[in-house]
C-alpha cells in the first residue's frame, strides 16, 4: 500500500511538473508572438494615408510650409500625407481636432507658438488640455522685426525706446490681434524697456500694414517673410530682430538684445503634434521621417524662401521647448494683462 501511495504521488507530481512546463512554453510563445506582431504591425505603419491637420487658411505661410514636408513625407513614408486646413479661433479649433483624434498615427497637426503656448496664457477655457497632445519634431522658427514707419524719425532700437520715453502714450504698434504673437511682442517690449506704446489689434496683418504703410499705426513686430518685401520696397525701416542671433533673412539687422534691449526675445516656432496616446514606435518613426525630410537640400532651399529657419531634433526637445515657453508667456500675459478677443 505504502509503494502503490508513493508511485501515485510520484506521478501526480510528474504530471504536475509536465502541465507546469507547458503553461510556461505556452505562455513563452505568446509574449514572443505579441512582440513579433508588434514590430510588424510598427513596420506595415502607415497602411493609408495620414490626415496633417493645419489650424490656419489655406496659402498663407503655415500652410505653404506644411505643404511641403507633406510632399515629401508622403515620399519618406509610402503614404500620402493630405493637408487638412481647419483655421479660426487662434487656432483653437484645429488643435481640438488632433487632441480629439484617435491616437494612430493617422492624424498629426500642425504646431506653432500661438496655439501651443500663447493660447494657454489667454484663452480661460480651451476645449482640449495640454497632456492630450504629443510633441513629435519642432520643424522651424523664424524670428519678428521690429519695424516702424518711415516718417517716425528714429533710426534704431535705442533711439526708439527714447522717443518712446519721451512721448508716452503716442506711439501706436499693431498687431494681428488680442493674443496674436504680434501682440505678446510688442508686450515683451514695453515690460522690457518700460515704455509706454499703445497696442492697436487688428483682424490680419495685411489690414495692419495697410495703416502702418498711412502712418496710421507706427510700429510693428512682424513676420520676417511678411514684412520682408515692403522693408525691402523701402515702405517702412526695420530696426531689429526678436530673435537671439541675427536672422539669415536680415543679416545686417542687430538682434533687439543686441540693440541693448536686456532679456528680450520672440521666437515663432512650429512643428508636428500628434493624439496623445499615439505609439512611441510610431511617434519616433514620424520623427525621423520628418527629420529626414528636413535634411533634405531642395527642401530646405524652399523653406527658406518663406522665411523659416529650419530645426528638427527629437520629440523630447520639442516637448521641453513647448512647456518652456508655455511658462513664459503665460508670465509675460499676466503682467502685461493680456486676453484674447
Amino acid at each position: 500500500m505504502t509503494d502503490y501511495t508513493n508511485t501515485a504521488t510520484r506521478l501526480r507530481t510528474r504530471h504536475a511538473l509536465l502541465r507546469a512546463r507547458r503553461l510556461i512554453a505556452i505562455g513563452v510563445l505568446a509574449f514572443a508572438g505579441s512582440i513579433i506582431g508588434g514590430h510588424d504591425s510598427a513596420a506595415a505603419y502607415p497602411e493609408r494615408p495620414i490626415r496633417w491637420i493645419v489650424p490656419a487658411a489655406a496659402g498663407g505661410g503655415a500652410d505653404a510650409s506644411a505643404r511641403i514636408i507633406a510632399a515629401e513625407l508622403g515620399q519618406v513614408l509610402g503614404q500620402q500625407v493630405v493637408i487638412d486646413n481647419r483655421p479660426g479661433a487662434s487656432g483653437v479649433i484645429g488643435i481640438d481636432l488632433v487632441a480629439k483624434a484617435a491616437p494612430d498615427g493617422y492624424t498629426m497637426g500642425a504646431a506653432n507658438i500661438t496655439n501651443m503656448a500663447m493660447n494657454r496664457a489667454v484663452i480661460a477655457k480651451l476645449p482640449y488640455k495640454p497632456e492630450e497632445l504629443q510633441a513629435v519634431v519642432q520643424t522651424h522658427f523664424q524670428a519678428n522685426v521690429l519695424v516702424t514707419t518711415m516718417a517716425l524719425p528714429v533710426k534704431s532700437v535705442s533711439e526708439l525706446v527714447e522717443y518712446a520715453r519721451k512721448a508716452p502714450g503716442q506711439l501706436l504698434y499693431a498687431s494681428s490681434g488680442n493674443g496674436s504673437s504680434l501682440h505678446f511682442a510688442g508686450e515683451l517690449f514695453k515690460l522690457t524697456t518700460k515704455t509706454d506704446i499703445v497696442h492697436v489689434p487688428y483682424r490680419s496683418v495685411p489690414l495692419a500694414l495697410t495703416d502702418l504703410f498711412a502712418n496710421r499705426v507706427q510700429l510693428i513686430f512682424d513676420n520676417t517673410s511678411s514684412i520682408a518685401p515692403h522693408v525691402r520696397g523701402g515702405k517702412v525701416r526695420a530696426l531689429g530682430v526678436t530673435s537671439s542671433r541675427r536672422s539669415s533673412v536680415f543679416p545686417e539687422l542687430p538682434t533687439i538684445a543686441e540693440a541693448g534691449v536686456k532679456d528680450f526675445e520672440v521666437v515663432v516656432w512650429g512643428g508636428v503634434i500628434v493624439p496623445a496616446g499615439t505609439p512611441a514606435s510610431i511617434v519616433a518613426r514620424l520623427n525621423t521621417g520628418v527629420n529626414q525630410v528636413l535634411q533634405a537640400g531642395h527642401v530646405r532651399e524652399k523653406l527658406r524662401s518663406l522665411g523659416p529657419e529650419i530645426v528638427g531634433g527629437t520629440s523630447q526637445q520639442f516637448a521641453s521647448l513647448i512647456a518652456k515657453e508655455a511658462a513664459k508667456w503665460a508670465e509675460v500675459a499676466k503682467k502685461a494683462g493680456i486676453k484674447a478677443e
